[in-house]
């Protein structure tokens, strides 16, 4: 019906069938029936793009109205806004809104595919821009391989940066930690108080005193391991951010000294078992870059400066805390990074929540340098891989009976406690078969690996950090490792009585070290190298991972450590 036919019935309605005396009427009838044509005719556009209606009741930032036509399908016309204007990093606005606003607004709306393109064009910040001619590899010490002189072969690292971001950076890291700072909701999610609930029944563990498949005498309470783990395995969810561009994300390297990271970054992004799709669902959230990758390809070659490395870190975390809720739900107190390279724990540091809240699961865990914070981050096992194919062969030693040689210690003169040991014992005494890198002769009749077989004790100083894989390496060969390294917070400390299958001395004592070892008891001795050899399963990687070994330890450390910072009333 055209204006006129609806003027038409209202006169005749009231009875005016002439119309108001000079018009008035009509004029009055003509103006109303415009503007509700005209309300209907805007209504309707609007509805034909629900995309434009959704972002206006859905942002509740006025600002936006200044940047022209949001509603735009085509990609080159949308503004880049500036951080301190952009919505929230949530699919909902977390502040009430006042009674002023529009009840739409309130209510939490299914974020539109063009607001979903404002918050990533915002909030995503690149980290990885200019990066598409990194360096070479980086220039750092000979990996200590331990023995002869020639280091077993590395794998080859691409050097190319795929998939490179374009997205214009902030001007400032300010910007980035400001859009980050959102208030959000204090009340408990439903994996809180599961964790809450799993930290009770683990403290009312009952107890335990034999099991068919773990030996108790390895652990500092049997009872309440036995129950996390059974816990973790029942309930534990953890969500891997896809984010993060290879290969420094997301690409594990799995030979070499610094193996245990790409080894777990590998397992864990193929599990189904622990992994949720659903972030919702998660209860920790796992941080999948490599540190090793880090190194080889920002690392600039005898700068002896790990700011690239930190910068990069730092844009990461915060990229992912304005583009997810989760990291700024808890300031990343339930998010972990896997990392073995000496340099991971100092690289955070641009970082202030990272550095301080995360739990670091790293290689280097040194008590002494207030980074490592035992009870919260976690001691990752070094392992030396030299067969990615079959991480769990070249297991294995002489019984005790055949063990002719009291210690031994073969490498390389990383850091200030090798020069003492060898300048104290090197060709000094025959029990005490302590070389630096194994000289040749004596390789060709017995190898490096053949000499941790027939040892009673496998001396194991830090090199130059605290950790040494020939710890690991000592547990495979069922030596019993003798740890020199002071500050050093052992692997799964937490769990596992380190007295019950190693020899702990401070580097004070390295002049003391064949009256201390000659101390410990033959029966001593026996009931320590069985331990070791009960002991080897926790710490194998196997191409699919089984019970207790060791991708499965370094997980339930960090859910128990996770449940350690979560306060129970």
């Amino acid at each position: 019906m055209d204006v006129i036919g609806i003027e038409k019935a209202v006169s005749s309605r009231l009875g005016c069938s002439g119309g108001l005396a000079g018009g008035g009427w009509r004029t009055l009838v003509l103006l109303v029936v415009a503007i509700v044509t005209s309300a209907a005719t805007l209504f309707a556009s609007f509805s034909s793009s629900t995309g434009r209606v959704s972002i206006w009741f859905s942002v509740p930032f006025p600002a936006l109205s200044s940047y022209g036509d949001v509603g735009s399908n085509s990609s080159s016309s949308w503004p880049t806004l500036p951080l301190s204007h952009a919505p929230p990093p949530l699919a909902r606005p977390l502040l009430p809104l006042g009674p002023s606003s529009s009840p739409v607004a309130a209510a939490p709306p299914s974020p539109s595919p063009t607001a979903s393109f404002v918050a990533s064009e915002v909030l995503l910040p690149t980290f990885l821009r200019g990066l598409n001619t990194p360096p070479s590899s980086a220039h750092s010490p000979p990996p200590d391989t331990g023995g002869t002189a020639t280091p077993s072969p590395t794998e080859p690292v691409n050097n190319t940066i795929n998939e490179a971001v374009t997205i214009n950076p902030p001007s400032s890291p300010s910007e980035i930690s400001n859009a980050a700072e959102v208030k959000v909701p204090t009340s408990l999610r439903e994996t809180d108080l599961q964790l809450i609930q799993a930290k009770r029944e683990i403290a009312a563990a009952p107890m335990i005193s034999n099991d068919s498949d773990l030996y108790p005498p390895l652990f500092l309470n049997f009872s309440v391991f036995k129950r996390s783990y059974e816990l973790m395995e029942r309930i534990l969810k953890v969500y891997v951010y896809e984010d993060g561009n290879r290969p420094l994300c997301h690409t594990p390297v799995l030979r070499g000294i610094y193996a245990s990271e790409g080894w777990f970054m590998k397992l864990m992004q193929e599990n189904q078992q622990f992994v949720v799709k659903d972030p919702e669902k998660a209860h920790l959230f796992y941080l999948p870059y490599s540190s090793l990758q880090l190194r080889t390809h920002l690392y600039v070659p005898d700068s002896h400066s790990l700011q690239p490395i930190s910068i990069f870190q730092r844009d990461y975390v915060n990229s992912i805390s304005a583009k997810y809720p989760f990291w700024n739900t808890t300031k990343g107190a339930d998010h972990f990074l896997v990392a073995c390279h000496d340099w991971a724990p100092y690289t955070t540091k641009l970082h202030n929540e990272l550095r301080q809240n995360t739990i670091k699961a790293v290689c280097n865990a040194d008590a002494s340098e207030g980074i490592f914070v035992p009870g919260r981050d976690v001691s990752l096992p070094e392992t030396h891989i030299r067969t990615p194919e079959r991480p769990d062969s070249d297991i294995g030693g002489r019984p005790a009976s055949e063990r002719a040689i009291l210690a031994f210690f073969a490498g390389q003169m990383h850091g200030r406690v090798r020069p003492i040991l060898v300048g104290q014992w090197r060709g000094r005494d025959e029990d005490m078969r302590i070389y630096e890198a194994l000289p040749a002769a004596i390789a060709r009749k017995m190898s490096y690996a053949e000499h941790m077989r027939s040892s009673k004790y496998c001396v194991c100083p830090m090199g130059y950090e605290v950790n040494s894989p020939r710890i690991v390496e000592a547990i495979h060969y069922e030596c019993v490792p003798v740890i020199i390294a002071d500050n050093f917070v052992l692997p799964f400390q937490e769990v596992l009585d380190w007295s019950a299958f190693s020899v702990v001395v401070a580097e004070k004592d390295i002049p003391r070290l064949k009256e201390i070892l000659l101390g410990i008891g033959e029966e001593r001795y026996m009931t320590m190298q069985m331990n070791v050899k009960r002991l080897q399963k926790h710490f194998v990687w196997h191409g699919r991972p089984r019970k207790y070994d060791l991708f499965h330890m370094i997980l339930h450390s960090i859910w128990y450590n996770r449940l350690n910072q979560i306060p129970v009333q």
